[in-house]
């Protein structure tokens, strides 16, 4: 009996402990179970500073030959043989047709008889000429005898001129049986075979005969593009790169960089009122021959040079409801604020902006996602993926 009264004291006192122990735990603060603040959110940013930017515009254009020669024939006659091949590289001066010289050599040497008839009749009316002039100093003979001697003489050396001209046209004209090439380059198809008559300075040509190296490109910029550039560099805003750096760059039809650069030579002076554009021309060496006329290219030309210029990476801007440009920037006290920025053009990956930014301020590139407006942000700096890898 005794040992039941114990155990049922032992008993009774383990449940008030326990009762105790849960009383204690309930009057605990709630406060202890809550979990600590979040730390923020580490953001990449980039710090702006101003850089030396060469700014370049890019325009569609067409490659046309450096020289172009129609080749027409400038005598009449029967075509007797083509002396070049289709497609080849001719030199200036080459024969490219043979007309047939047969009428043009007799023309020819009846114009040489006819001055060696001349020239037969000048000695007669010299020595008579000569005579009369002795006999008249004694009066042997007339004045008027004299007079006509001189006169025949005088009419003798007009013949003789006019002879040695009849010569030489036509001895130009059998010359020009020979057609030939006027300027170095690669000609094209005939389009006349042997046996085909040809007349003087007709209106379709024989062949064309191009050069290609140099070869020059042209390309059309807006005149309201033109405009505005003109305003920049006479602001001070951007500085000329000059005319003895306006070097230029192509991209060929596939997409491909073409190997040389060529440089600008001018622009034109009139704006083409159907299209509000300017034509600028630019002159590239085609040692290969790997640009052909009539070919699409686009040609990079360097505008100016903005000695202040603010770049942003372009993932770091993004476009609101209005199509406005904003980027994310984090202020002295690392809280986040939204801009509303000016971008002027592409530079690369990066665009250029002109209004709404500072140097110095810190410009949220990547972990976009992760704030807003107003919160609190960490900032790291953020290399770009091209020199330190996809920062994570």
């Amino acid at each position: 009996m005794q040992k039941k009264t114990k155990l049922l004291a032992m008993l009774a006192g383990g449940l008030l402990l326990a009762g105790g122990l849960l009383l204690l735990f309930r009057g605990q603060p709630q406060a202890e179970n809550t979990p600590p603040p979040a730390a923020p959110p580490e953001v990449g940013v980039v710090t702006l500073a101003p850089q030396r930017v060469a700014l370049e515009s890019e325009l569609p254009g067409r490659t046309s030959a450096y020289l172009i020669a129609e080749v027409r024939p400038q005598v009449g006659g029967i075509i007797k043989k083509r002396l070049f091949v289709e497609g080849s590289d001719v030199h200036a001066g080459q024969a490219l047709y043979q007309i047939d010289p047969a009428t043009y050599q007799a023309a020819l040497n009846s114009a040489q008889a006819a001055l060696a008839k001349s020239e037969a009749n000048l000695l007669a009316a010299r020595l008579k000429s000569d005579r009369y002039k002795d006999l008249v100093a004694i009066n042997a003979v007339s004045q008027q005898n004299y007079d006509d001697a001189y006169s025949a003489l005088q009419q003798a050396q007009a013949d003789v001129a006019a002879g040695k001209a009849a010569v030489e046209l036509a001895r130009i004209n059998l010359d020009y049986t020979r057609v030939t090439s006027p300027i170095a380059g690669r000609i094209g198809r005939s389009s006349v075979t042997p046996g085909a008559l040809v007349t003087a300075n007709q209106a379709a040509s024989l062949a064309t005969v191009q050069q290609l190296n140099p070869i020059y490109v042209d390309v059309t910029q807006s005149s309201s593009e033109l405009l505005r550039l003109k305003r920049a560099l006479a602001s001070g805003q951007l500085k000329s790169a000059g005319k003895d750096k306006a070097k230029v760059k192509l991209l060929l039809e596939d997409g491909t960089p073409y190997g040389l650069e060529g440089v600008l030579q001018f622009s034109e002076v009139t704006v083409d009122q159907g299209t509000g554009a300017i034509t600028l021309r630019a002159v590239f060496p085609n040692p290969r021959q790997d640009l052909l006329p009539g070919m699409y290219v686009r040609a990079t030309l360097e505008t100016g040079v903005d000695e202040h210029a603010l770049l942003v990476p372009q993932q770091g801007v993004t476009r609101n409801n209005k199509g406005e440009a904003t980027v994310l920037v984090l202020d002295a006290e690392d809280h986040v604020q939204l801009r509303v920025v000016g971008v002027d053009r592409a530079v690369g990956d990066q665009w250029l902006v002109k209004s709404g930014l500072q140097p110095g301020e810190r410009v949220i590139v990547e972990g976009l996602q992760k704030v807003r407006p107003g919160a609190p942000a960490k900032a790291v700096a953020w290399t770009p993926p091209a020199a330190g890898g996809d920062k994570r």
